[in-house]
């Protein structure tokens, strides 16, 4: 049952194929491992393997095993030049970060799972996380990850990378069960608390003759820590009350702060239902990819800090406490209740056409079925609490994708490859915010704001792929994509009837090239040098373009006229291989003209006003050292370590509109981009049945502004340096039983990404197969 010691097969089902995948698979420290057969929907990798365009990571079974993986997005958490912004087991707004592209750049960084885009252009920030759930941790046989967008097999949503993500291939009857169970203690401000989740999955899969069939289901419930922490500090208003139990710190920008309250615990609930078909024919193979997410977020319980003179818990108005006031809104500590439904599907067929020619194609469909938020529009506890609230409804949201591509390998040169193909991306968003008589029933009494439209994208490549000679490989390719925009509209004014104009936005559209360039050299056996360089450009999704809305807590401005991101990609690798692993050096440059980027600003008291802006120039200048390596020092010692350098800043701002040279932010720190990152990941197998893993993540302050003003620590909204240690073992009771037990960030280390991150958080896991 032991998935360490899986030997990963390459499965190249629609060939026919099979083979080992790498040389320490075969021999598993010096110890003949239990081999069972994992076959993957795609193409499966070698973790050795570097990218023939692109720098790549490759995690098998035998890597995933060590880390504490509740969801999808914790698999890659320890790779190279990468944030997750998971901000609690559960969390729908896991953002990727990858390189140059921040947590909060999510358009710039691309996710598929057996080919079905999970990545969310349709929105950015913490809204456009990838749709992680629509694939659950325990059916992943492998990840690999494309850093820069040195492919033109992708578009220029692949600036940060890309995360192609594999599943199994049912070879037999097999039944698969995890059940797990996690707790953290959490204690910041005026809360302190025990949360705890848990985690069921059950999957089934058989495969008859040529048909292989995969069902699964996944069941995750968890409390989360507060998310937001309120606070203000004013000249008191001449009628406050007289209060005491605020917390007394400093906010974001180092000036005082008095805490008055908090969100309060953060319940989500997710159910994930998956079907996946696969059938073999000749020198094809199909799959149908069916994934169904029920998702359920309820914040009910938030905390009033401060007491009058009675002793009375307070929950709005005007206060006083040691001559210092605060203004609490009458929304601020109400309550919210989000219920999403999403279904996506993806269909994928690939095989011979004949001796020298492939063919693969891959459609997709993602449609929200269902998006609703309500909020109450004061605290449920609050004397003042009429039952009125606020709802946010998305409608007509989702996007389509059609894709088809040719890879010819006998074109009269020796080791030449042609890729070319074709794709079309079609997205929609709308979304209604309006008021309700009952938050609960969500009932539309007036409309606050509307807004939405559509984007669409139609695209070529072309790729020449060449084995020059022993010693030589050439890469060359380009991309050509037209990029429009149409139906785009917004609310001009904040309306006091259901009835107000919209303002139609005019169509837009944009045409662009995007080259591509790789070079690879072996100077010796076992050494590869390689020059990648590749122009890449990224549309402006639906949110930046469109969405203008005022909620309760926030309001967004729409910038219909934003340009798309331009940018130029450099890469230089040296390498150099080993049996039973590899050491890695990329040194790497991207420069992002009109770089897109969202400014919240916040309010006294909570909330905050979002703009998109373009900023004339970015420079991203980077080094990473990779150090993937088996059996280290002694045969039972696996080691993954990974350190990236990288400074990224504002080169260049003259012609934003509105910029003031008394006030430049050039020569800041692009926001969320810590200098240095780095990850350890060690894994010690104690015998065949037994391993135990230990693992450190850090990461220095970085800034969450434009303007590099947010420089206090370890508060409320803070972008926050950390050293989070983490250990794990698992042990074999026999080949069908597995049980585990883990701990993340065990200093309980408190830090800050604008929202806090878990504290010391402890994992329990049973996995049974049959």
């Amino acid at each position: 049952m032991r998935r360490v010691k899986l030997a990963l097969i390459i499965a190249a089902a629609n060939l026919g194929l099979t083979g080992v995948a790498s040389a320490h698979d075969e021999v598993l420290h010096g110890k003949k491992p239990k081999v069972e057969e994992v076959t993957v929907w795609g193409e499966a990798r070698d973790s050795s393997q570097s990218g023939y365009t692109n720098p790549t990571s490759v995690l098998t079974q035998e890597d995933i095993v060590s880390i504490n993986a509740t969801t999808t997005e914790d698999i890659v958490k320890y790779e190279p030049s990468i944030v997750i912004r998971k901000r609690y087991i559960g969390d729908s707004n896991g953002t990727l970060g990858l390189r140059g592209s921040n947590m909060f750049a999510t358009a710039r960084s691309m996710v598929f799972a057996d080919g079905v885009p999970l990545h969310y252009l349709l929105q950015t920030r913490w809204s456009g996380a990838p749709r992680w759930t629509m694939v659950s941790a325990s059916e992943i046989a492998q990840v690999e990850i494309l850093y820069g967008p040195f492919s033109a097999e992708y578009s220029g949503n692949s600036m940060g990378g890309v995360v192609l993500i594999e599943t199994a291939i049912p070879q037999e009857r097999e039944v698969h069960v995890d059940l797990d169970y996690f707790s953290q203690d959490f204690n910041a401000y005026g809360f302190d608390d025990r949360l705890s989740g848990y985690k069921t999955f059950v999957s089934y899969g058989d495969k008859f003759g040529d048909l292989s069939v995969y069902l699964s289901y996944n069941h995750l419930e968890n409390d989360s820590q507060p998310q937001s922490y309120y606070f203000d500090a004013r000249t008191p208003a001449a009628n406050a009350i007289p209060v005491t139990g605020a917390v007394v710190d400093k906010d974001v920008f180092g000036k005082p702060g008095y805490y008055f309250g908090d969100t309060g615990v953060e319940q989500a609930t997710t159910d994930n239902f998956k079907l996946k078909l696969g059938y073999d024919f000749e020198n094809w193979s199909t799959l149908l990819n069916l994934a169904y997410e029920d998702r359920t977020t309820l914040r009910d319980s938030p905390n009033s800090y401060i007491r009058n003179a009675a002793g009375e818990t307070l929950w709005s108005g005007n206060f006083n406490q040691n001559g210092v006031g605060m203004n609490v809104a009458a929304n601020r500590l109400g309550v919210s209740d989000l219920e999403r439904r999403s279904l996506s599907t993806g269909f994928r067929v690939k095989g011979n056409l004949t001796d020298s020619t492939r063919f693969e194609a891959n459609i997709s469909d993602f449609r929200i079925l269902e998006d609703n938020s309500r909020a109450s529009s004061h605290s449920l506890q609050d004397p003042l609490f009429k039952g009125r609230g606020q709802t946010t409804d998305y409608e007509d949201t989702g996007w389509q994708t059609l894709e088809g591509k040719f890879v010819f390998s006998d074109l009269g040169v020796k080791g030449l490859e042609l890729i070319t193909g074709a794709r079309y991306e079609a997205y929609e968003l709308n979304m209604d915010v309006f008021n309700s008589a009952d938050w609960t029933k969500g009932d539309n009494a007036v409309y606050a704001s509307r807004s939405g439209g559509e984007t669409n994208i139609s695209a070529a490549f072309v790729q020449m792929n060449w084995d020059i000679d022993a010693r030589w490989d050439l890469a060359i390719g380009g991309r050509y994509e037209r990029w429009e925009s149409h139906d785009g509209y917004f609310n001009k004014d904040l309306p006091s009837t259901p009835e107000f104009d919209l303002v139609d936005v005019p169509e837009a559209s944009s045409s662009q090239f995007s080259p591509k360039f790789s070079l690879g050299y072996v100077p010796a056996e076992d050494w590869l040098v390689r020059y990648s360089l590749a122009k890449a450009y990224r549309f402006p999704v639906v949110e930046e373009l469109f969405m203008q809305s005022q909620s309760y807590s926030t309001v967004v401005e729409a910038k219909p006229d934003l340009k798309p991101e331009n940018g130029l990609h450099h890469n230089l690798m040296l390498e150099k291989q080993f049996t039973t692993g590899y050491v890695r050096v990329n040194l790497f440059t991207e420069t992002i003209q009109d770089a897109i980027e969202s400014q919240s600003n916040l309010l006294p008291g909570g909330g905050s006003i979002t703009t998109f802006s373009a900023i004339d120039e970015v420079q991203t200048d980077g080094v990473e050292l990779i150090v993937n390596r088996y059996g280290v020092l002694v045969p039972e010692l696996d080691v993954r370590f990974n350190v990236a350098y990288t400074k990224s800043i504002i080169e260049d701002n003259s012609t934003a509109e509105g910029a003031n040279p008394a006030n430049s932010i050039e020569g800041n720190d692009y926001p969320r981009m810590p200098r240095w990152r780095s990850n350890l990941m060690t894994t010690y197998h104690l015998s065949s049945r037994w391993d135990i893993s230990a693992n450190v993540q850090y990461a220095d302050k970085s800034f969450g502004r434009l303007d590099n003003t947010d420089i206090a620590e370890s508060v409320m909204g803070a972008q926050d340096g950390y050293t989070r240690l983490g250990m794990k073992t698992t042990y074999d009771i026999n080949d069908q039983i597995e049980v585990g037990f883990g701990i993340d960030n065990v200093t309980d280390e408190v830090s800050y990404v604008a929202h806090p991150w878990p504290g010391r958080t402890m994992y329990l896991s049973f996995s049974y197969d049959m």
